[in-house]
């Protein structure tokens, strides 16, 4: 593959490379090509992007989906039980997946060195197949705070750190259930978190199982109010991606220059629905150079303004996601 995917710029930067991904991927990911041949599509007359296949998100449940010419023996998994059938994500090239994270920080957050990151999550030792952990632990060495660390079960650490903290940029990254127990906590010993325009509050998702469902824009009510901040943030990725979009509020997500969302009709999964209308979310994340760029998820969204929402799960879609992580 000829271009840097993290050098795109413009719509035709991005183009070329989406159609040179898919041609490299045909030839290369065994999985992906069984895929387009099933479905009789010739890769010669694939000439733009809405007429790339995409391949299901189920597949990284039941098959390797890796590029022949790469060994890989760390991957990333999907959080759930025991008994659930959870995708895996080998990973090829760990420099790939890092330089996606600090790219994608510093175009929508800022400088990592400028911030002290704090973790309502397991640690790092304790889930290494964890795609999200390993993004905050990634962040946290890039920060080299002294600060920094995880917090899942300390909620009276978190508490007192935060509040000598003020001072300082800091990054709370927390799944949701984690954020509201955290809050939950110190409401009920009638403490207050001081405000302090130096608190970014990250929320990841996670609510499936966990707690009563409520819908987003109930949740980041929530946390403004027991942050006492103006804005959440969020951040949107998966264990299939090693790229990742964020919201610097009110649920609208903008993606780096080498992802992109489509929202495809839910009746007909190979046409695509007008801006602004329901559908289902394909991604396109051009860091899975070894796996399979073109991913169609059981997500539901919209696009608008060239931002796009996250509106909840197709019906009847496997729980999956960050709330499962401390299961």
């Amino acid at each position: 593959m000829k271009q840097n995917i993290f050098d795109i710029k413009t719509e035709s930067d991005f183009q070329t490379a989406c159609l040179e991904t898919f041609r490299f991927q045909y030839e290369n990911v065994e999985v992906y090509r069984k895929f387009v041949d099933y479905l009789k599509i010739i890769p010669s007359s694939i000439s733009q992007i809405n007429d790339i296949p995409f391949l299901p998100i189920e597949m990284f449940k039941n098959h390797l989906v890796l590029d022949k010419n790469c060994e890989a023996e760390h991957y990333f998994q999907s959080s759930g039980t025991t008994q659930m059938n959870r995708s895996k994500h080998y990973i090829a090239d760990f420099s790939l997946y890092e330089e996606s994270i600090y790219k994608s920080f510093e175009q929508f957050i800022g400088n990592p060195e400028d911030y002290i990151f704090l973790g309502l999550l397991p640690n790092y030792s304790e889930n290494t197949h964890s795609s999200l952990i390993y993004m905050v632990d990634s962040l946290m060495k890039k920060s080299d705070k002294p600060e920094s660390g995880y917090f899942l079960y300390n909620h009276q650490e978190l508490f007192d750190l935060l509040q000598t903290l003020t001072d300082k940029k800091v990054i709370l990254f927390g799944v949701s259930f984690a954020l509201l127990d955290f809050l939950d906590t110190i409401e009920s010993q009638n403490l207050s978190i001081s405000p302090s325009q130096n608190l970014t509050v990250i929320e990841t998702g996670g609510m499936k199982g966990r707690k009563e469902e409520m819908t987003k824009d109930e949740l980041l009510k929530i946390f403004k109010q027991g942050f006492k901040t103006d804005k959440i943030y969020s951040e949107y990725s998966m264990t299939e991606l090693l790229s990742q979009a964020y919201s610097l509020g009110e649920n609208v997500y903008n993606s780096p220059n080498w992802m992109r969302i489509l929202i495809r009709n839910t009746e007909d999964p190979f046409s695509y629905v007008e801006e602004g209308r329901t559908g289902a979310i394909n991604i396109i994340d051009l860091a899975n150079k070894h796996s399979c760029s073109f991913i169609a998820t059981q997500d539901l969204g919209r696009i608008e303004d060239g931002n796009f929402q996250v509106l909840g799960r197709i019906d009847h879609s496997d729980i999956r996601g960050c709330s499962l992580l401390v299961s």
